[in-house]
């Protein structure tokens, strides 16, 4: 599974894949975990799961809809700083919306 976490300049999209990948890890799950801004986000072939940054909540219309083309799932993070995020709630999440994309 790919995973990208999106947020306004991708620094807190990097502390956010750290977690996730590692509460991936504690479950023995193999994911690919990449960060970076909204504005990086030239292609979603490929990306299962888009994470986005609650604060960004306002453009995820507008990535829901070219998301559609590829079949890949787009979540909205908890409005929670990323230092309190919790990896494993970003990835059950991530596994979630997946889930429904089906």
């Amino acid at each position: 599974m790919k995973i990208i976490v999106v947020c306004g300049a991708g620094a807190s999209s990097t502390f956010v894949a750290v977690k996730l990948r590692s509460a991936a890890a504690a479950r023995g799950m193999s994911v690919q975990v990449a960060a970076g801004s909204a504005s990086q986000l030239d292609s979603l072939a490929a990306v299962d799961v888009v994470l986005v940054g609650a604060h960004l909540e306002a453009a995820v219309p507008g990535l829901r809809a070219r998301a559609a083309a590829t079949g890949t799932a787009v979540a909205v993070l908890p409005p929670v700083s990323p230092a309190a995020l919790d990896g494993a709630l970003a990835l059950d999440l991530a596994l979630n919306a997946k889930a429904g994309a089906r």
